[in-house]
């Protein structure tokens, strides 16, 4: 996915003009050839080149050019040749064959003028993924380095009379390249060098969205992950409207929820928005921002209770948070309370319940920190708000009608939701204890303290 984008669309002048135009650069002028004693190449010599390069068919300037490399094998002219067998060649659509010309030219050192030399590794860079639909790892190192070699090459540009290059050319060249750097370093999952690549490249351009894309995806695959960075880049991506925006998102959501495995998934979506607005501002991450692991939320899960999560929720905060991100959608055994309230529904019953830390003070309670909802009659085939299971899995129990205020109740059930203010925890798949349900006309059960949870 968006693999090769800089590749195929990144627009450069010196590349286009390179082999995608057919032009060719800075030949040598007839003149030159009739200075006797200061030319390194004969009239013969030069006139064999304007014949290739005169010649309109392609299949026939290969024949040109094959009997020029023949004839005079030694030419200091052989830039120009080689220059014109990957320009030909691509036409042809022979890749290979002018990917490896490209080579040959680059090869020539300091005896190929240096516009030349950057030309040619430009094109060895446009002409790599047309010639090795899928490389491989030596194809990627070799690709690497020559961007590289490109890159080194390209100040010098401003120096050299044949090249006439702007500023912006350089940099866009520069840019290219490192983009071409970058990608085989992340193909070679060398994922520490494509991550300073790419942060190289967004230096130049912060709103560069694939480089952000690719920093991300290089910043999950280092070992060990740096999924906080890697979660940035890729909201970045998103913020910076990437192709195929959607399925970044789905992505980045997915890896979030593997890495945190919250209580209840639909906490990622909120976390997932946060995210996008934060990023959507900063090119880096804020060291105070954090999404908490899988190993964070269950430390905080083992060591809650009833009371402490109450306590932790109603408190607000960073710690509600938290606390909501481990315990949403858990189960507790054994909880008790105080009736403060019962509300009835067709096939469920709301009760309206307080818990609290000793027995007295649910005694005394009357206002209720919990609502819990009992179906009394087979529930909608939907499943439960929250993410709680399909009805198909609650039993229905209609004796807890007979439940009045001020009773006691003991139950287990699963957390679904919480109101912050004023506050109440939001239950669901509820089983009332029988024996704390009160025959006909029977007596009041007791008040019992809550359990640990599960």
């Amino acid at each position: 996915m968006i693999l090769r984008k800089y590749l195929k669309t990144t627009a450069l002048i010196l590349a286009a003009t390179a082999f995608l135009t057919c032009e060719l650069a800075a030949r040598p002028a007839q003149g030159q050839a009739a200075q006797g004693g200061q030319t390194t190449y004969t009239l013969p010599e030069y006139n064999a080149l304007q014949a290739a390069q005169a010649e309109k068919d392609p299949q026939a300037r290969i024949k040109d050019l094959d009997a020029f490399v023949s004839t005079y094998p030694n030419s200091t002219l052989m830039q120009y040749i080689y220059q014109m067998y990957y320009q030909t060649y691509y036409q042809l659509k022979n890749y290979q064959q002018a990917l490896n010309y490209t080579q040959k030219l680059v090869d020539l050192a300091d005896k190929a003028d240096l516009a030349l030399r950057v030309q040619a590794i430009q094109a060895y860079v446009q002409l790599f993924p047309l010639a090795n639909p899928k490389p491989d790892n030596d194809a990627l190192t070799k690709e690497r380095d020559m961007a590289n070699t490109g890159i080194k090459l390209y100040p010098d540009l401003k120096k050299d009379p044949n090249a006439k290059v702007t500023d912006d050319q350089i940099k866009q060249g520069v840019a290219f390249l490192q983009a071409a750097v970058a990608t085989a370093d992340f193909q070679l999952k060398d994922y520490p060098d494509a991550i300073e690549a790419f942060k190289t490249l967004l230096a130049a351009n912060p709103n560069d969205a694939i480089a952000e894309y690719r920093l991300g995806l290089s910043y999950l695959g280092t070992a060990p992950p740096q999924m906080l960075d890697g979660f940035w880049a890729l909201a970045r991506s998103i913020d910076l409207k990437i192709t195929d925006a959607p399925r970044v998102k789905d992505y980045l959501r997915s890896r979030i929820l593997a890495y945190e495995q919250p209580g209840c998934d639909n906490q990622v979506d909120a976390q997932l928005d946060e995210l996008l607005q934060l990023a959507a501002n900063s090119p880096t991450r804020p060291a105070t921002y954090t999404i908490p692991s899988h190993d964070d939320l269950a430390k905080i899960s083992q060591a809650s209770t009833i009371l402490t999560m109450i306590s932790d929720l109603g408190g607000g905060g960073d710690k509600a948070k938290m606390t909501w991100l481990a315990l949403c959608g858990a189960q507790f055994p054994e909880v008790g309370g105080k009736i403060i309230e019962v509300r009835k529904s067709d096939n469920f019953v709301d009760f309206m319940v307080y818990t609290g830390a000793t027995q007295q003070d649910m005694e005394a309670a009357t206002t209720p920190n919990m609502d819990v909802k009992v179906w009394t009659a087979a529930p909608p085939a939907a499943p439960a708000a929250g993410g709680a299971p399909a009805a198909a899995q609650i039993t229905p129990q209609p004796d807890v009608l007979r439940l009045e205020k001020d009773d006691g109740i003991l139950f287990s059930g699963t957390v679904v939701g919480y109101d912050p203010s004023p506050f109440m925890l939001h239950w669901d798949q509820v089983k009332v204890d029988p024996s704390q349900i009160p025959e006909k006309g029977g007596a009041k059960r007791p008040l019992h303290k809550p359990a640990a949870k599960e």
